[in-house]
């Protein structure tokens, strides 16, 4: 894996590291699993090779595009009908603010994908322990108890880092709506203009008749 820097940082927050909390609760239901992510490099035999890090690599990802659907579909729906609605951009604007735009995605959006997609692989890990850990059904333990709460503080994290998200991008490119209403506005009132124009003309011509 090459090294984060600026320019993948956002996605390896965004899939990367809900991804890898997404293994651990696979590690719940398929002990295998265990032995990529608890490898030493001094456990002899067992310690970290090259195949097991590409392996653990790519099934972070893929777990953490997984864990990104069921934001998409769950999450993102919860927070538009509760309080953060969907704006309505104008695209026609996009392309000439598209570096602008690109910015908020990595300042804002990408932080809420790590948020939304972190509360996917943290309610899977809670599940999970119950399915294959051995943990009671409605029990809780200490260990339960942090993972609800890191889920709340995410999941507040993910509310506003959408709704800044939604608020600047709005800014940058404004509304849909307000924009096909200014422009109705403007095409009656140069009509209207164009109008009141001819009277005036039609007038000025009867003066000079008379």
């Amino acid at each position: 894996m090459t090294e984060v820097s600026n320019a993948n940082f956002g996605l390896f927050i965004a899939y990367v590291l809900p991804g890898f909390v997404s293994l651990l609760a696979v590690g719940y239901l398929v002990p295998g699993v265990w032995t990529w992510l608890l490898a030493s490099p001094g456990a002899g035999a067992g310690g970290p090779t090259v195949a097991s890090f590409l392996y653990l690599s790519l099934s972070s990802v893929g777990a953490g595009l997984t864990a990104s659907t069921v934001r998409w579909v769950v999450m993102d729906w919860l927070h538009h009908h509760t309080g953060v609605p969907r704006p309505n951009w104008d695209d026609a604007r996009l392309q000439e603010k598209l570096g602008a735009f690109e910015a908020l995605v990595e300042n804002h959006y990408r932080y809420y994908q790590f948020y939304g997609n972190s509360c996917v692989a943290l309610a899977f890990l809670f599940a999970a322990r119950r399915v294959g850990g051995g943990v009671a059904l409605i029990g809780f333990d200490g260990f339960d108890g942090v993972i609800v709460g890191i889920f709340v503080i995410f999941w507040a994290g993910s509310r506003d880092t959408l709704r800044r998200y939604y608020t600047r991008a709005t800014v940058l490119l404004g509304d849909r709506k307000e924009a096909n209403h200014d422009k109705r506005a403007c095409e009656s009132g140069c009509g209207g203009g164009r109008q009141k124009g001819r009277r005036k003309k039609g007038r000025g011509r009867e003066y000079q008749g008379r």
